[in-house]
């Protein structure tokens, strides 16, 4: 008999609460950049976050009595996918919220899943592009367009570029989704993983912040900023990565997907309801328009339609 774990195609009720759970969790990391960066620096609150996560997480090894690789090899690719799943688009997403609302940026954070079709297309072989990916690429980039096109046709801004760093930020996501392939055939396990990429990321920047930012010059942080580096850290980082790769093990890939759909609704009243943030109208149609790209890049929607276009005619 086989031990290795039953993937489910339709959740359970338990795992649709998990991930509306980690759809909050991530959700609440726009939310803390919002209050931090009021009060801190983009790459202290980066510091902050993976640092944290990583002594979180490193006590969840010890905890179940797992251990680090020592291996360099290994330790090399945890850099390089703490570089570009951490490092990289950490800093761009806390830069461009000092620019963008949390909400405007969790949607624009939403094009991760069509940026990485675009990415695996050109990066593997087993994941190229098929007609319906292509059109929700199409329609996601629209959804984009319908949000910052009018910055883009009135000439660079601080609030463009906000919106371009925030883009380059989920590109760079995509292109860690692509390189975290190699873990698996290397035998890490998710947290040993998630642990490595985070502890890499931490060793990378404190030299950087420490260099550019010396923090310890800066005036003391408020009680709102601490709690909210604490927050990114231990709860929109270490515990999301735990139920993320919890989901992953029982749910599939594809439908850990849809927790992209649900992220910017939490960012959204989360900004609304404790930054006085608020979102025009082109926001709601650019989430929309995405939301509509993901709905193709998926499949699902159009296969349950066949399906029961099939039923009725039959």
């Amino acid at each position: 008999m086989s031990s290795k774990p039953t993937i489910n195609v339709s959740m359970t009720f338990h795992e649709w609460g998990v991930l509306l759970a980690l759809s909050i969790l991530w959700g609440g990391s726009f939310f803390f950049n919002g209050v931090a960066v009021r009060e801190l620096p983009t790459f202290t609150i980066v510091v902050g976050r993976v640092a944290l996560a990583s002594v979180a997480l490193l006590l969840v090894l010890r905890v179940t009595g797992q251990q680090l690789p020592r291996n360099p090899r290994i330790w090399i690719a945890f850099g390089g996918m703490g570089v570009l799943n951490n490092v990289v688009p950490f800093s761009l997403i806390v830069w461009g919220q000092t620019q963008v609302a949390s909400g405007v940026a969790s949607i624009l954070n939403a094009m991760t899943p069509l940026f990485t079709v675009v990415v695996a297309h050109f990066m593997t072989s087993d994941e190229k592009m098929n007609g319906s990916r292509l059109l929700g690429v199409v329609i996601g980039f629209l959804g984009v367009f319908t949000m910052i096109g009018t910055d883009m046709l009135s000439g660079i801004s601080a609030n463009l570029l906000a919106h371009m760093a925030i883009l380059c930020a989920t590109l760079s996501y995509a292109f860690a989704g692509i390189f975290g392939r190699r873990f698996k055939a290397m035998g890490m396990s998710p947290i040993i993983t998630a642990t490595g990429q985070v502890t890499a990321s931490s060793l990378f920047l404190v030299p950087m912040v420490v260099l550019i930012e010396q923090p310890w010059t800066l005036p003391i942080p408020s009680v709102a900023a601490i709690a909210s580096l604490v927050g990114i850290a231990v709860l929109s980082t270490a515990l999301a990565y735990i139920l993320y790769f919890r989901i992953l093990a029982t749910a599939g890939a594809t439908n850990l997907l849809l927790v992209t759909f649900l992220i910017p609704i939490s960012a959204i009243l989360m900004g609304i309801a404790f930054l006085d943030e608020s979102l025009l109208p082109k926001h709601l149609v650019g989430m929309a328009l995405i939301g509509a790209g993901m709905a193709a890049v998926d499949g699902r929607p159009w296969k349950k339609l066949k399906a029961l276009r099939a039923t009725r005619e039959s």
